[in-house]
């Protein structure tokens, strides 16, 4: 097989379809950018949760006698209760699971409630003495939450357990939902893409049914006939998949990190380290893509 001759008629093709090969282009674009943001949806999540989870305590709060609670009917803890609970907290059965512990007084909480709540009307409504007094716990296994809640949950003066890791998962739950979503669009749109390949290289090969027939007289064989072919699909669908990678780490780059990454200092983000490892995997899936979709195509339509 002439590798200039089947070069020149994929040329060729391409030039005679350029509308075709326009809306390949358009089409292998938008679903990779698809998958490229679905991809990097699930990086995100990935990276917030390593960040968070570490990060999540597990909250200790004392009774307090200003708020009404079913679990502290004698008011406010006392002073006993805090340093007993305190010592459960550097006692040597847990000092195994426990990095770090503090204590959390109402004007501490305040200030902390202050710099939440920045801007917002009910902070206005909220004095220190409303506020619980806490012990806040890191641990050096946040999975193992639970040994604390079984510990100190019982001992007098303790209002609530709480591991800030169930609030993550909601969040999480919900962002997973979205990345699901977005895959799912991403995987319509690939079948979309894949049907449009396939019917843009039957009509190319249909607007030349007299050339493939006298290739045939002379006896060109099939793997002659259909290279061209395939080669046009792959050809518009690799300009569609770099301009797919080029789309994912643009926005990496001007929203998530020239944005996203700014108003959000706490967070962390992906990089656009992370977008272009995601590029060769789009440019990939589009040469797979098209190679597949286009060979099917053309073998059916010599069939026929």
């Amino acid at each position: 097989m002439r590798l200039g001759l089947v070069l020149s008629e994929a040329a060729s093709g391409l030039r005679r379809n350029l509308s075709m090969v326009v809306s390949i282009v358009l089409v292998t674009f938008v679903s990779l950018t698809f998958v490229g943001t679905a991809a990097l949806l699930q990086l995100q999540i990935g990276q917030m949760k390593n960040f968070w989870y570490d990060k999540a305590q597990v909250a200790v709060y004392l009774c307090n006698g200003e708020v009404p609670s079913t679990h502290c009917g004698n008011g406010s803890a006392t002073a006993a209760q805090i340093k007993a609970i305190g010592d459960a907290l550097h006692s040597a059965q847990l000092k195994p699971f426990i990095k770090q512990s503090y204590f959390e007084n109402h004007q501490q909480a305040y200030k902390n409630f202050e710099a939440q709540f920045k801007g917002n009307p009910v902070a206005d409504y909220v004095t220190p003495d409303l506020l619980n007094e806490a012990y806040w716990v890191n641990l050096k296994n946040p999975n193992q939450s639970a040994i604390i809640a079984e510990a100190v949950a019982g001992l007098p003066g303790v209002d609530a357990v709480t591991d800030q890791r169930r609030l993550l998962d909601q969040i999480f739950a919900v962002l997973n939902t979205a990345s699901i979503t977005a895959a799912s669009i991403a995987a319509l749109m690939l079948v979309a893409a894949a049907l449009l390949i396939s019917t843009t290289i039957r009509l190319s090969a249909f607007s030349r049914r007299r050339e493939l027939g006298i290739m045939r007289l002379v006896g060109a064989s099939n793997r002659f006939i259909q290279t061209p072919f395939i080669l046009e699909g792959v050809l518009a669908s690799l300009i569609g998949s770099v301009l797919a990678g080029l789309a994912t780490v643009g926005i990496v780059q001007f929203f998530v990190q020239g944005f996203l990454a700014q108003a959000q200092k706490d967070i962390a983000f992906v990089t656009v380290s992370d977008a272009l490892v995601v590029v060769p995997i789009l440019i990939g899936v589009g040469i797979v893509l098209a190679a597949v979709s286009a060979n099917v195509a053309i073998s059916r339509y010599l069939r026929v």
